[in-house]
């Protein structure tokens, strides 16, 4: 296989190619076709993980295939510990998201579900990536289909919300590409086997190689942070996301939210940290400052939010600016409680969707105030809410339970202060969060909800895998711990002593 095709590859082609063929479909053949090809590619990223000693399989983790020679680009994927596990990600919130929302139905299903498939190769693309040119495109692939999605099949305001989230991020990408090109232009020569010359090159090792001085790291981290930080989204570049999630299908949230916004955090690890190191040290404090800002503004917000989506929106941005924080104190626990808290978020996020997914599809409303008594018509689902929702607020055994105890150990190692005002959002995600299932799911049962039923075969199925993962990473972390370890090296390793 490591001679033919690698699974970077098989990460990338398989949505592509399934993607493509599901615009030729018709009626339900799309939505049957693409919960298929989406299963199937979970199947090839689990079979990946028994292939993860990449000193025994580096053939089937790694490929290098000439593109651009002329100017030193490639396609150069790969596989880490930190890709690998947001491949991961990637793949469990598909075949989820296809299969809980198979009930929703779509005008064009046929270009709804290509659109998806090719955003879940974007995505696959970008954690794979070697290559900056490389990253860059599957970034924009990742991307442009959702601006589709979302104009096509969103709410009332969606034009205006999606113009809004194009502005923001077409201008981080350009400031990222921007970036890019600067640092390429300041590699050095590469030679290819074949002989062929170019005066620069876009490869990840190439770019960390570069002898930029520490002016020009300083303005070059600004570019790359603030693209990375709308994508993430941290105070004060969110405020696309909120109206973004509200108005947008619950299936393209749902990716947005459980995946999407993990691009950002990852390019940070993958890319920023590596390449301008000097950089990245001299503007830790001032980003650690933001996301702390960020984390009490969003959780302060969510707490007196009535409608759902912006509540978990809210929450959504709490989470992502303590991992960003945590990555930002350069301190091994932190880190590494940040790549943990990657795939964790991702898991309780999604499933805390899936259910509102379902509450809205049933009842037509997505305010807390004229929901109540939802535990009465749907008991097997308030189960599985509870859960999730303890696991969103971190409760010990549960997966989110690690990787914050030891993102906070960090922000504690760095400045005791920075630690005790993050530690006030766990105060307020549990009372917004508890005080959501009080008034939506237990008291009278509301006019709203006495239609309401218990939720079929396929939805149980889903969320219980989700649940499974919860409390799995929850009671045994040391898998995931020991997993985790090596992507510390290419944050910590390249920072100047």
């Amino acid at each position: 296989m490591g001679e033919f095709i690698t699974f970077p590859e098989l990460f990338i082609w398989l949505p592509l190619l399934a993607g493509l063929l599901a615009f030729f479909l018709k009626g339900n053949s799309a939505k049957n076709w693409a919960t298929f090809s989406s299963l199937i590619v979970l199947a090839v990223v689990v079979a990946s993980l028994f292939y993860s000693d990449d000193k025994q399989y580096a053939s089937y983790n790694r490929v290098n295939y000439y593109w651009l020679k002329q100017i030193g680009n490639s396609f150069f994927v790969g596989l880490d510990s930190t890709s690998r596990l947001l491949a991961l990600l990637t793949a469990i919130a598909f075949p989820v998201i296809f299969i809980t929302t198979s009930k929703n139905n779509y005008k064009n299903p046929a270009a709804f579900y290509g659109l998806m498939l090719l955003s879940q190769s974007g995505l696959m693309g970008v954690f794979v990536s070697m290559d900056a040119l490389l990253f860059y495109f599957f970034w924009e692939l990742a991307l442009i289909p959702v601006y589709f999605l979302c104009s096509r099949w969103g709410g009332e305001k969606r034009i205006q919300t999606t113009f809004k989230f194009f502005v923001y991020t077409f201008a981080g990408s350009l400031l990222m590409l921007a970036g890019i090109l600067y640092v390429y232009m300041h590699t050095s020569q590469r030679v290819f086997e074949d002989g062929t010359v170019s005066s620069h090159s876009f490869a990840l090792h190439s770019f960390m190689s570069t002898m930029l001085s520490i002016k020009e790291q300083g303005w070059l981290f600004a570019l790359f942070f603030i693209a990375f930080a709308i994508k993430m989204p941290i105070f004060p570049f969110h405020t696309w996301q909120p109206d973004t999630y509200d108005q947008s299908p619950t299936s393209v949230t749902m990716v947005m939210s459980a995946v999407m916004v993990k691009m950002g955090l990852f390019a940070v690890m993958r890319w920023l940290i590596p390449v301008l190191p000097a950089g990245a040290l001299a503007h830790a404090n001032m980003v650690i400052i933001l996301c702390v800002i960020g984390i009490l503004y969003a959780s302060c917000i969510a707490l007196v939010q009535d409608n759902i989506k912006k509540l978990i929106a809210y929450s959504s941005i709490a989470h992502i600016g303590l991992m960003c924080a945590a990555i930002f104190t350069f301190k091994e626990i932190g880190v590494q409680g940040a790549v943990i808290q990657l795939f964790s978020h991702g898991i309780n996020i999604l499933g805390m969707w899936v259910v509102f997914d379902i509450v809205e599809r049933q009842t037509g409303v997505k305010n807390i105030s004229q929901l109540g008594g939802i535990a009465t018509k749907a008991p097997v689902l308030t189960i599985f809410l509870v859960i999730i929702a303890l696991a969103n607020i971190a409760l010990p055994l549960t997966n989110a339970f690690v990787g914050e105890f030891m993102m906070f150990g960090g922000l504690f190692q760095l400045n005791p202060w920075y630690a005790f005002a993050a530690v006030i959002s766990i105060i307020l995600a549990a009372t917004y969060t508890l005080n959501m299932i009080r008034k939506a799911f237990y008291g009278e049962v509301s006019p709203a909800v006495q239609g309401m039923k218990d939720i079929g075969f396929a939805e149980k199925s889903a969320l219980a895998g989700l649940v499974l993962l919860i409390l799995l990473f929850g009671i045994m972390p040391q898998p995931m711990i020991e997993f985790t370890k090596d992507a510390l090296k290419n944050i910590l390793a390249v920072l100047p002593k």
